[in-house]
């Protein structure tokens, strides 16, 4: 993240808590519970998100299946913008790249996001993919996320 968003050494509240993030969920991004995301940690810029192991999200190969960690990650991406932004409802996703480094194990995956630039129109996140205990990624993302201008 740029210096004028986060200066070195001066920790920033997020911008949005738990309670209006899930009531934005709920509202308007049903996919949230169908998932069974878990927001763990909302920063200035950073989020950890939970995808409780699910045997629902299994592809052939007996493996998490990619579309479910790739919105894992998207989620994660947005509630770090959310942080840094506040609740903005036309923030979207305009690229997601996903690298997956090995398969696995069958826990609860851990996404960590954070944003490594914020401007007025384009919030850049990394995001890395780890099973619940186990630090080495399974996983990892960076994604862009539009800002709509404020009026």
């Amino acid at each position: 993240m740029t210096d004028a968003q986060a200066p070195a050494g001066a920790a920033k509240d997020a911008l949005i808590g738990m309670e209006d993030l899930d009531a934005l969920s709920d509202r308007d991004a049903p996919f949230v519970q169908l998932f069974g995301f878990k927001t763990e940690r909302i920063g200035f810029g950073e989020a950890t998100i939970r995808l409780p192991y699910n045997k629902d999200h299994i592809r052939p190969g007996g493996t998490i299946s990619g579309p479910a960690m790739m919105a894992l990650a998207d989620w994660a991406v947005y509630v770090a913008v959310m942080g840094a932004i506040g609740p903005v409802d036309l923030a979207v996703t305009t690229n997601l790249n996903i690298n997956f480094l090995r398969k696995p194990a069958e826990r609860d995956l851990i996404a960590e996001a954070r944003l490594i630039k914020l401007g007025r129109r384009l919030a850049v996140g990394d995001v890395s993919i780890h099973p619940e205990g186990d630090d080495e990624m399974c996983a990892h993302v960076t994604a862009t996320y539009s800002i709509p201008p404020q009026t």
